[in-house]
Formats: C-alpha cells, sequence, structure tokens
C-alpha cells in the first residue's frame, strides 16, 4: 500500500495557477475528480458522501466533531458512508473493529468512544486483542461482538477494503469522495488556502463538500 500522508507541510502548498476559494472550489486545487467514477449507493436526489479514516488518525480523530456537526446539516440531503482505510493491511485490526461494530449496529454509541480511547485515554487498540479486551469492558457483549468479529459478511467487507482504497485513489487520510466522483480532504484544500492549521483547513474542506455536494444534487 502506498504510503499513507497528511500534507501539512510546506512542501505540500503548492501554488495553482488557477484561482480557488473554498466557495468556489476548483478540479486539480481544492478537489481532484476521479478518472474513473465509482457506482454510488444513494437513491433519487440523495448524493452519497464516503468518509475514508482511521481511528489511530490524530487528523480523524480532530475532524470527527466538525464532520458530524456538517453530516447533520446537510440532514436528508446526503447518504453517509464510512470506509477505515486498512494501515497494516487486509486484517488491519482497527479497520476489524470499525466493520464489527457497523454489523452489529453500535456505531451510534461506541464510534466517538474508540476514537476517545485511542487519542484521550492513550489505549492502543492496533492489536486484536486489545480490541477484544477493551470491548468487553465497554458495554458490549463478548459473545455477541465475537461472533459479528469472524463473521464471513465482516470478514469479506474487511478483505475488500485494499481493493476500495485503491480504486477510490486514496492515500491519505481523513479523505472524502462525494458522489463516486469528487475526492477532497484537508490535505488537498491546503493547496488554495496556503496554510497547515487545522481551524483553518477543516472549515475550507467542509465548505468546498458543501459545493460538491450542491453541484453532484444539481446533476441528478
Amino acid at each position: 500500500m502506498r504510503a499513507l500522508r497528511f500534507a501539512l507541510i510546506a512542501a505540500s502548498l503548492v501554488a495553482s495557477t488557477a484561482f480557488a476559494s473554498p466557495a468556489d472550489p476548483k478540479n486539480g486545487v481544492d478537489y481532484i475528480t476521479l478518472a474513473q467514477p465509482q457506482p454510488v449507493q444513494a437513491a433519487g436526489k440523495k448524493v452519497e458522501v464516503i468518509e475514508f479514516f482511521m481511528y489511530h488518525c490524530p487528523h480523524c480523530n480532530a475532524l470527527e466533531p466538525s464532520f458530524e456537526q456538517w453530516v447533520k446539516k446537510q440532514g436528508d440531503n446526503i447518504v453517509l458512508k464510512r470506509i477505515p482505510l486498512p494501515y497494516s493491511g487486509a486484517n488491519d485490526p482497527e479497520a476489524h473493529l470499525y466493520l464489527t461494530l457497523d454489523a452489529l449496529g453500535r456505531l451510534g454509541d461506541m464510534h466517538q468512544k474508540v476514537f476517545d480511547a485511542v487519542h484521550k485515554q492513550r489505549i492502543p487498540l492496533h492489536e486484536d486483542k486489545a480490541i477484544v479486551a477493551w470491548v468487553s469492558k465497554n458495554g458490549v457483549d463478548l459473545k455477541t461482538f465475537m461472533n459479528a468479529w469472524n463473521s464471513f459478511g465482516v470478514m469479506t467487507k474487511l478483505h475488500r477494503l485494499p481493493q476500495l482504497v485503491t480504486d477510490y485513489k486514496i492515500d491519505g487520510v481523513p479523505a472524502v469522495v462525494i458522489d463516486g466522483k469528487y475526492q477532497t480532504s484537508p490535505s488537498i484544500v491546503a493547496n488554495s488556502v496556503k496554510t497547515s492549521s487545522e481551524s483553518v483547513l477543516f472549515p475550507a474542506t467542509l465548505q468546498v463538500m458543501d459545493v460538491l455536494v450542491a453541484r453532484a444534487a444539481k446533476s441528478k
């Protein structure tokens, strides 16, 4: 797998010949258009929004509160999917944890808990045994969890993740793909706002997402 990056370094702040701003995003500056659009599962006028993330990524953790507010603001305009990036390959424990919680319908009460465990409580959830120990102490029946963890459905989704990362051309997180064709991220938006400050990058990225969702909806 190609090396992950969150390009908040001077070398990533490449000047562009095209004028761009988050309110008027330009292809190749504030976002990229996938050469091979991917199929979407949103019906009607709804726009599919996919967030690629990793639980141990500090930037994903920092973005999460603002991203959640953005999702609530969009309401019925979008269909949200999250795809965990398999950092250590097709059996990545963190990705496995996310998919298992999803299968159990427990993301609503557990997703933020996992972020907090990693970034606030400093619990290293990068091994299967550590995850099992943590889950058993946090309100999830261990037998039910293990049945889902080892299920055919979860394992199939887990082993498909590397191909999804390739299909969507993801080389760093957090990253968002809108309508199967527009990819943006704080590291991409850094090209136009010319800063590494998350307090600027995150709102700018969400503003670009606003425009891309509206553009995708208009084209349906």
